[in-house]
């Protein structure tokens, strides 16, 4: 199999079946475009994705797009990944942002043991698995066998649709200080709260997990350090695909969603100008408004923009891979600050775009005002926000080490 760039990718299928190529995965989520469109508005309202569009998404095979091709999946490089979930966002963003984070999900179980990958994937290669990175309020126990723990854990995208569910906990120590490890939990362990109330990427479901005494083998338990700066040398097998990849998997995993939802909103724009009026002009239609215009002209901009530094993205990380040499930190901050320099081009861009269309764009019934409700809401994730990723990019680029003032780099 071939990634975009025309750089081989190791891997092979399952049982001698060939590896869907990039183009047919791509090919895929084109397909469902529609089907997402007609579906999204359900998705918003209801604050969790239809069963229909889970069931499409994972049935075309595109949330195994980083399962390890000896349990059925694709094995790809992050580019299909981005492709994929920027077709998907052009449909519905919501469900793009979910593909997106549980493929995250399957390329974090790669890095676990075989026998915690055995038991996610032995009998489902569909096997869906969410991911929460943030520490919670929480109890961890140490015994001879692992470890038991009890915590909340907000802001799980895809929880709602998963079968197991990747958590931060801080895992005590000999020496006292405790040590950061994902804890990874069958989703019939633990409870998920009703609590995403949120304006935007509200079909995401992202609610609260809540473990109450569950015990986690010892296999099931992996160091996140090594995992989010792509230096897992020593803990995966030297062949494994992934194995120095960067912590840009987790921003790519989101920020094709953006990309797909501003492209979304300027085909919608584009379409609709030649039969809208111009309020208060003589302009036969919004086409013929120099205005109109150069808001066109700007949002494309921004957006080839947005798509140019996340592409940049992708090629970093399955570059390094496929290297099977470890990042160095400013490459590693460069990355983190291309991930918010696409999530801010696509907001500034569906800005202008609801703004050129008018007021009308924020009709309840108008597909813009979701889309800019999402782009809006997903484009303040975390990674992107705060001023941080900027430090962390201005600080490496004078020779400082940005891990002083961010543990995400």
């Amino acid at each position: 199999m071939e990634n975009p760039t025309g750089a081989e990718i190791p891997g092979g299928g399952a049982a001698g079946v060939p590896l869907p190529g990039h183009e047919e995965l791509v090919g895929r989520a084109a397909a469902l475009r529609e089907p997402l469109w007609a579906d999204a508005a359900e998705c918003d309202r209801s604050r969790r994705l239809t069963d229909a569009v889970v069931e499409k998404i994972t049935g075309a095979g595109l949330t195994r797009l980083l399962t390890p091709a000896r349990f059925g999946g694709h094995e790809t490089g992050t580019r299909t990944l981005l492709a994929v979930t920027s077709e998907l966002g052009r449909g519905c963003c919501s469900a793009s942002w979910v593909t997106g984070l549980l493929n995250a999900g399957g390329f974090v179980v790669s890095l676990f043991p075989h026998r915690a990958q055995e038991e996610v994937w032995g009998t489902n290669r569909d096997a869906r698995i969410a991911l929460v990175l943030g520490l919670p309020s929480r109890s961890v126990e140490e015994t001879g066998e692992g470890v038991v723990l009890s915590g909340r854990w907000a802001y799980a995208s895809g929880s709602l649709h998963s079968d197991w569910i990747g958590v931060l906990v801080a895992v005590p120590t000999e020496a006292g200080r405790p040590s950061v490890h994902i804890a990874l939990l069958r989703r019939d362990e633990v409870d998920v709260e009703d609590t995403w109330f949120f304006v935007g990427m509200r079909g995401t479901g992202s609610n609260t997990v809540v473990a109450d005494r569950v015990a986690v083998p010892r296999h099931r338990l992996l160091p996140y350090a090594p995992v989010l700066n792509g230096e897992t040398d020593g803990l995966v097998d030297e062949g494994h695909l992934y194995r120095n990849s960067l912590t840009g998997v987790f921003s790519l995993a989101v920020i094709g969603s953006l990309v797909g939802g501003a492209e979304a909103a300027f085909a919608y724009v584009r379409e609709r100008a030649h039969d809208r009026p111009v309020a208060g002009s003589t302009y036969a239609s919004q086409a013929e408004s120099p205005t109109l215009q150069l808001d066109l002209s700007e949002a494309a901009m921004k957006i080839d923009t947005a798509r140019m530094h996340a592409r940049r993205v992708a090629d970093t990380i399955d570059e390094f891979a496929r290297a099977k040499v470890n990042a160095d930190l400013e490459t590693r901050a460069r990355v983190r600050m291309d991930a918010t320099y696409v999530a801010r081009q696509c907001r500034e861009a569906v800005d202008i775009l609801v703004t050129a269309y008018g007021t009308s764009a924020f009709d309840e019934s108008s597909p813009l005002q979701r889309i800019w409700r999402d782009v809006n809401v997903g484009g303040r994730h975390a990674g992107f926000g705060m001023g941080i990723p900027q430090q962390v990019h201005g600080r490496a680029l004078v020779g400082r080490d940005p891990r002083e003032i961010s543990f995400l780099v």
